[in-house]
């Protein structure tokens, strides 16, 4: 599988689409010097000048997608369309400072041999620039202009993603030197998933699973496990990398095992699998390192009939939203447009919670049943 996820990349790569490189800190700090000597050599030049800095765009406009022509895997790329940062537009001129001051904070991580997260980047940059940093959100869109800059992941600048996963279910898992830790052991929780891709990326794993289930929020109160030889994995809510990481990494060493969706019957429900299944244009230079070939087992149209019509919810204004731009995106697959378009039809959204009318026991009845029926046994 891996020797084909390469070779997709170098077909995709020929066809001007891009990515960022998971690289060692000695490269990460060669091209930050790079960076920083050719900016010293416009400045000096007999023409002095202050040069823009030209970064992969992330707009939507420059996304593409693969399809899957070597796997049944797609990913979310993007194209080489360029934007830039300039001091010398007033609009740009902070941002363009921005990226300075976040490669600087890089290259000294990288020195120290350190690893932070981006929330501990942000308190440092408070503190060290104030002017130029109020917000958590202003230090990760800086972070992904160092990517689309230097195209080099995160991982590889030094910056360790927040992971809120937890995986549970029957799956043994070991960092180097350590204890084994039994995920259908560590109770009603589950097991926490690190921040650090390094580490997820050594674990040692073992298995006697059938399935990988991706939870949207609940996850092991129900031991589904128990009925359902599966393994459990949820990031409780939108996935963050660490947890998408690790089911990548499942994924890889369980190539067998096929990968099950559990989410909400609404457009942020689907936002969700979509997100695990094809990656975000808002880590389009990263995406294709985290897609796996999820598969959308519920809750699906056909289930409504089991709903008790007090258990439906009208849509909000921020489901019609997503919803608007999944439908706008290349990616989605016809059934799932389809299927989205009955819920902006109907106007209504259902939990997975609302399964429960039928008994606390029912969740674990109702995912054998829609096995069963794709299947997948």
């Amino acid at each position: 599988m891996e020797d084909l996820c390469n070779s997709s990349m170098r077909f995709f790569s020929d066809q001007h689409l891009c990515f960022a490189d998971i690289i060692p800190p000695s490269e990460v700090r060669a091209r930050i010097e790079v960076a920083v000597l050719n900016f010293l050599r416009i400045l000096t030049s007999p023409a002095p000048a202050i040069s823009d800095l030209p970064l992969i765009n992330r707009k939507s406009s420059n996304r593409r997608v693969s399809q899957g022509l070597l796997t049944e895997v797609s990913w979310i790329f993007l194209s080489h369309s360029f934007c830039t940062r300039s001091l010398m537009r007033a609009n740009a001129a902070k941002a363009f400072i921005r990226v300075w001051k976040v490669m600087e904070m890089c290259f000294q991580i990288l020195v120290q041999e350190k690893r932070v997260t981006q929330r501990e980047l942000f308190y440092k940059l408070l503190c060290d620039s104030p002017d130029y940093f109020t917000s958590q959100l202003q230090v990760n869109r800086t972070i992904q202009d160092v990517v689309a800059l230097l195209r080099c992941s995160r991982f590889s600048l030094g910056i360790m993603a927040s992971s809120r996963g937890l995986v549970a279910g029957r799956l043994l898992l070991q960092e180097p030197n350590e204890e084994v830790v039994d995920c259908s052991a560590c109770g009603s929780s589950g097991h926490a998933i690190s921040g650090d891709l390094n580490l997820l990326e050594k674990l040692i794993l073992k298995t006697d699973a059938r399935y990988i289930i991706v939870v949207e929020k609940r996850l092991a109160e129900d031991r589904i496990f128990n009925q359902i030889p599966s393994i459990l994995i949820t990031a409780k809510g939108y996935p963050d990398i660490a947890t998408r990481f690790l089911l990548h990494r499942l994924s890889r060493a369980f190539p067998d095992l096929p990968i099950l969706a559990l989410v909400d019957w609404n457009p942020a429900g689907l936002a969700i699998l979509c997100t695990f299944k094809f990656g975000s244009i808002g880590m389009g230079l990263e995406a294709y390192r985290y897609a796996c070939n999820v598969k959308w087992l519920g809750l699906r149209g056909n289930d409504l009939q089991l709903i008790p019509e007090q258990s439906m919810v009208p849509l909000k204004q921020r489901d019609l939203q997503i919803a608007t731009s999944l439908m706008s995106s290349e990616f989605l697959q016809e059934n799932y447009r389809e299927e989205l378009a009955v819920m902006v039809q109907l106007g209504q959204r259902v939990e997975i919670e609302a399964l429960y009318f039928h008994g606390y026991g029912y969740l674990g009845k109702y995912i054998a049943k829609k096995i069963v029926q794709a299947n997948y046994i």
